[in-house]
């Protein structure tokens, strides 16, 4: 399972306002109690089941495992610790049965499984929140701008001047990806990125809370391979760049 763990601590929730292109608020973040874990937490639609679970277990992190043998293909999307700004997206693109997902989430992780087919969303789940599944929550970060996302980064690449992805790290140590919407448009800026030389699994940052704000991903002890930055109108691509290679 290509699973990296995660570093740091996370500050007290701050209410987020999100720009007014972000699709519809999950209702678990208001409505749902939240759980605190004893072992994974799953939701699950046909071909794919998604789970939080804490650290100990056979599944810490957020993961997801493809549950058919079709020519679909089983995703988890996730928001952390209520803050609808930034959506994270890990797309499972191994074979039936097999398991990707990051160790990398919050105090408050809310996330739904969904299947894919290509870039389209065929089905979802219902959205479910998990409290506290780790005791090393990523330090929550919503005030990121893309200057200082790139003074803190190694490597920058653009699409458009409107999406820019930055990143840091290298094997064995911390990988901190930024994605950055750097125009005032009605686009949402997308960070796509595979890591630890995995075709199988590609991850995602939604940057959805407008001009000239970022946001973050950790991956501990797993680096950089393959990236762009896009350009979206929800859910359809509006430009991007071939993969370069890291």
């Amino acid at each position: 399972m290509n699973v990296s763990p995660a570093l740091g601590e996370s500050p007290a929730p701050v209410e987020a306002r999100p720009a007014a292109s972000v699709e519809a608020r999950p209702a678990a973040l208001a409505e749902a109690p939240a759980s605190v874990p004893d072992e994974p937490v799953c939701v699950r639609v046909k071909g794919a089941a998604a789970c939080v679970g804490p650290d100990g277990s056979d599944r810490p992190g957020v993961t997801v495992e493809d549950t058919a043998p079709d020519k679909l293909h089983a995703v988890v999307e996730y928001y952390l610790d209520g803050y609808l700004g930034t959506k994270y997206v890990i797309h499972n693109l191994g074979r039936e049965g097999d398991v990707r997902g990051s160790r990398g989430i919050g105090s408050v992780v809310t996330f739904r499984a969904s299947v894919y087919q290509g870039g389209h969303r065929v089905r979802t789940s219902r959205w479910k929140t998990v409290r506290d599944a780790t005791k090393y929550p990523v330090r929550r970060e919503t005030r990121v701008t893309p200057a200082s996302a790139r003074a803190r980064s190694q490597v920058c690449t653009s699409t458009r001047n409107a999406a820019t992805l930055c990143f840091s790290g290298k094997e064995g140590r911390n990988t901190v990806v930024f994605a950055c919407d750097t125009r005032a448009d009605e686009y949402q800026a997308r960070a796509e990125y595979y890591l630890g030389g995995d075709p199988t699994a590609r991850f995602e940052i939604h940057q959805l809370a407008g001009e000239n704000t970022c946001g973050k991903a950790e991956h501990d002890g797993v680096a950089m391979s393959m990236y762009r930055a896009s350009l979206f109108d929800q859910g359809h691509r509006v430009a991007t760049r071939l993969y370069k290679y890291h």
